[in-house]
């Protein structure tokens, strides 16, 4: 086997544990560089995953690739690589500093010069000055931070980093976020990143891989996964999103058309799907790409009436569920809180019209049941 175009390459990887198989026969690349994050659920795999690109999980099948070098007979301590944990594993009888430059013991350089390094190393962590405090004298941010830069101070080829920020509480986790982007791209190494929250995905991420059940669903940069998912399952994943069973009727004049649960025969651009009359479908529409009026479209767009049956006030927007008119299905709506936005709910006694536009339809593979 030999390896692919990426720094890292992962061939037809897999892992068992006796019957039961952990990672199923993934292939992927990943660049120089990049920041590249494993999204998927408890259990999907995608820890077990990064264990094995640091060596601490040997590969049941396949091979894994680091820089143009082939991995199965490199030892963890040997690989280009080092990892971050969720649990920061500081050691707390040393200070910052000593924890800092732990890993350069090895190396056998001048006193001077790990100093040297381990105030750069501080420096680029906006963490100088604190070289002498204890690891119970900082806040968890600056713990992490601390965790970083002892990764980071031997010049490793690739971090690796398993839910780093998983006990952040939320302001603390997303100032890291940006912490953690602005490291990234100021020392240009490749970061690989395990995460289940999908924001923390979609703000951190150059690309992102979508898992589950120890498979690799989807790759894609986050505009990708967010405006064209792949499936259902992505697309669940990735944000919040309505969902109809639709069926493909015929194709003419350039046109697929659909008829679809509650909002009835779609005409869309022929290349909105691949799927052969008659296949069953789903239409996926984002909540932000509906739109609520109290009168119908002057302009003959789609739109069908509704009524309102809750709204919830999330600060910056406001979250609407409308049941369409003679139909059980219920859609969501998101709308901004404009400064002229009325703080009242639309009144429920009134009909509504739920409006869309083409743009905002995503068709995709639909069951057989």
């Amino acid at each position: 086997m030999t390896p692919g175009n990426g720094f890292i390459s992962i061939r037809n990887v897999a892992k068992s544990y006796g019957a039961f198989r952990a990672i199923e026969n993934i292939s992927m690349d990943i660049g120089k560089g990049e920041f590249f994050s494993l999204l998927g659920a408890s259990g999907c795999g995608k820890t077990t995953l990064l264990r094995m690109l640091a060596g601490f999980e040997d590969v049941s099948g396949g091979e894994i690739w680091i820089d143009g070098q082939e991995m199965s007979a490199v030892p963890p301590f040997r690989r280009p690589v080092n990892m971050v944990f969720q649990n920061y594993a500081i050691f707390p009888h040393m200070n910052v500093a000593d924890n800092v430059g732990y890993g350069l013991r090895k190396l056998k350089l001048p006193q001077a010069r790990r100093r040297e390094m381990v105030d750069e190393m501080l420096d680029l962590m906006r963490l100088a000055g604190y070289g002498g405090r204890k690891a119970n004298e900082l806040s968890g941010g600056q713990r992490q931070r601390v965790a970083l830069a002892r990764a980071l101070i031997l010049k490793p080829k690739v971090l690796l980093l398993d839910e780093p920020l998983g006990a952040l509480d939320r302001q603390l986790r997303e100032q890291m976020q940006v912490e953690l982007r602005r490291l990234q791209r100021s020392i240009g190494i490749t970061f690989v990143f395990v995460t289940h929250d999908q924001e923390e995905a979609l703000t951190l991420s150059d690309r992102i891989a979508v898992m589950d059940g120890g498979d690799v669903l989807q790759v894609g940069s986050p505009a990708d996964l967010y405006e064209r998912p792949a499936s259902r399952a992505v697309a669940s994943f990735i944000g919040n999103m309505n969902f109809l069973r639709a069926r493909v009727t015929d194709r003419a004049n350039g046109c697929a058309h659909l008829d679809v649960e509650a909002l009835g025969r779609l005409a869309l651009p022929a290349g909105a799907t691949s799927l052969a009359t008659g296949s069953p479908a789903w239409v996926a529409i984002r909540p932000e790409r509906f739109m609520l009026s109290e009168t119908p479209p002057a302009d003959g767009s789609p739109a069908v009436e509704a009524s309102l049956e809750l709204t919830t006030y999330l600060g910056e927007r406001c979250r609407h569920i409308v049941r369409l008119a003679g139909h059980e299905a219920r859609i969501a709506v998101s709308e901004p809180n404009a400064r002229s936005y009325r703080p009242d709910p639309p009144d429920r006694a009134k009909p509504l019209w739920l409006t869309w536009s083409e743009d905002a339809v995503i068709v995709l593979e639909g069951d057989r049941t």
